[in-house]
């Protein structure tokens, strides 16, 4: 027996994972002291948990505990790796590249930084949502300080070519960092492989809980170093400031311990999945759009457009059956059409129609089966009463007229 709605919108967040929780459960009883305070049992005992957490989130990215700052989401991380930087390095220069489709938690703060006197370069990218190597190449000057590429979209689920990224920004001696908030629970990441020196994260992404993240400084070849956000205590080696919430970081750490367990299984399952769902979706029904490129993208992303159907009605018609959203979480309120899609090349009708399937560790077969058919029912009941449809399939009808002679 299926429970309605049946959630697929897991790039907006994740479910918890019961083995996650039942590690956390103890920090928020007995095991109760600040990690900060090692002078009694109690501390000792927080700041050793804390330890453990900042090694099994390390050795999800190939990193050295030491280089694990832990924050509250990748928005903070992003936050501090962006400005940290520029502020630190602004003498070197003035000047940062990035995407035109990153999460509003790269582009809002690199929009702040542009009102305080920092260039910012925004590449657009191709039909499929990639950029081009070369293109980011020809983009770089002597005054970059730092590239910005996010390891997986969150909306389209397109994958950057990291490692391609890191070469080139090694070989100029410019910082590279990457959002893998989407991509850490399913994408194998090392940061050493790929040339990253700065890698934000975020638990919730990964069956974890919310309001933790951590952002992975590099600490050799190069030393990064950044201007700290917060002031106030001197936590994380002085680049976060803030009693640590031990509970939510035992959370992640066990998240990161169970991601990096089923990285070689799991990518498999969530593409067959959503394999069947696109294809069940498509053997059904015309005039579907697969927005992003069909390969290079995350196993259990799919993000398609419905032609002729108002995207709000198609939403609301499915609002008892599926939990599926039309893009970021971060922008569910706004009503302009989504900024990922206008960039791909969609019109405003288009980029309207749109749903963002999130499949995750949960989701099941059934699932997808009952999905399939929910969302087959729900656009032809639409497109029944659309008058766009009814011209175009009149349009498809008419015979061809030869021209005169």
């Amino acid at each position: 027996m299926l429970s309605l709605p049946i959630y697929l919108d897991n790039h907006a967040t994740t479910r918890t994972d019961p083995r996650v929780l039942e590690a956390m459960l103890p920090f928020f009883g007995e095991r109760y002291g600040n990690a900060a305070s090692r002078t009694h049992r109690f501390g000792q005992d927080a700041a050793e948990a804390v330890q453990v957490a900042r090694e099994q989130v390390a050795e999800l990215i190939g990193a050295r505990p030491r280089e694990i700052v832990f924050t509250s989401g990748a928005t903070e991380s992003n936050n501090l790796a962006l400005k940290g930087v520029a502020n630190m390095y602004r003498r070197h220069g003035n000047h940062i590249v990035t995407v035109c489709t990153e999460h509003k938690a790269v582009l809002d703060p690199c929009r702040r930084l542009e009102q305080v006197g920092f260039e910012v370069t925004y590449l657009p990218v191709d039909r499929d949502g990639l950029i081009s190597v070369d293109a980011l190449a020809n983009a770089l000057t002597p005054r970059t300080i730092l590239v910005s590429v996010m390891a997986a979209n969150n909306e389209i689920g397109v994958l950057a070519p990291l490692a391609e990224i890191g070469r080139l920004c090694k070989d100029r001696g410019i910082l590279f960092h990457t959002d893998a908030a989407q991509a850490a629970a399913t994408i194998p990441l090392n940061v050493d492989e790929l040339g990253v020196d700065l890698l934000s994260l975020s638990a919730h992404k990964m069956y974890g809980p919310k309001g933790v993240g951590a952002l992975y400084v590099r600490r050799r070849n190069p030393h990064v170093r950044l201007e700290p956000q917060l002031d106030g205590g001197g936590h994380e080696g002085g680049l976060r400031s803030g009693t640590l919430p031990v509970p939510l970081l035992v959370g992640f750490g066990v998240a990161c311990q169970l991601c990096r367990a089923s990285l070689a299984t799991e990518a498999d399952r969530l593409r067959r999945l959503r394999d069947r769902l696109y294809h069940g979706i498509l053997d059904q029904l015309e005039d579907v759009v697969l927005n992003g490129h069909p390969t290079q993208r995350l196993p259990g992303n799919l993000n398609l457009s419905f032609a002729h159907v108002r995207g709000e009605a198609l939403l609301m018609s499915l609002y008892h059956e599926l939990a599926v959203s039309s893009g970021s979480a971060c922008t569910s309120a706004n009503p302009e059409p989504s900024y990922v899609l206008k960039a791909l090349g969609l019109d405003d009708e288009l980029a309207h129609a749109s749903l963002r399937f999130g499949l995750g560790r949960f989701t099941t077969e059934a699932e997808i089966d009952f999905a399939i058919d929910a969302v087959v029912r729900s656009v032809r009941r639409l497109r029944a009463i659309s008058p766009s449809y009814h011209l175009a399939r009149a349009s498809d009808l008419q015979p061809a007229v030869s021209p005169r002679a």
